[in-house]
């Protein structure tokens, strides 16, 4: 099945599960580290802010890994859009715009307003879904099997009530 935003085929699910496992086993053996990401928000938060919260050990030791790794996942998802058939800045939400009409602030509203839940469930559930979905749950970790569902779950109701009710 082709990509919706350019019709590409994706990478097989069995060779990207294979390297995500491959990348948190390494991750694991080499630096006795967990995968995930909204960790290295504390990271970059810590760089510019300096309050106690940021300067905990638990935050700073993590920097020499995880800083890289985050970069590495910007200049990744670059050079892939970018290798992958090209990749220009957009305003358009696809369908959204079609049935919302937003403006460019209203966008930019919706993507903050987004993002203020994302980091408020990351935070309520003590990590993201990389974190608790391919680590916890590798670990048969309980409170990332509750954490997961839960992300399921709101994932399946908020595209029922978008999919349904905005379009």
């Amino acid at each position: 099945m082709p990509l919706i935003l350019h019709g590409l085929t994706p990478i097989h699910w069995a060779v990207a599960g294979a390297s995500i496992a491959l990348i948190t086993l390494t991750l694991l053996a080499v630096a006795n580290r967990r995968l995930g990401v909204s960790s290295g928000l504390e990271d970059l938060c810590s760089l510019v802010i300096d309050q106690p919260f940021y300067r905990r050990t638990a935050v700073t030791s993590g920097r020499p890994w995880r800083l890289p790794f985050l970069a590495g996942l910007v200049v990744g998802g670059f050079l892939s859009a970018a290798l992958g058939g090209g990749w220009s800045p957009t305003w358009a939400l696809g369908m959204l715009d079609r049935a919302a009409g937003l403006g460019h602030g209203a966008k930019l509203a919706w993507m903050f307003v987004g993002g203020v839940f994302t980091g408020f469930g990351t935070r309520l559930a003590n990590g993201c879904t990389s974190g608790h979905g391919i680590f916890g749950n590798s670990n048969f970790e309980i409170p990332s099997l509750v954490a997961s569902c839960c992300f399921m779950a709101a994932g399946i109701v908020t595209t029922q009530v978008i999919y349904r009710v905005v379009f």
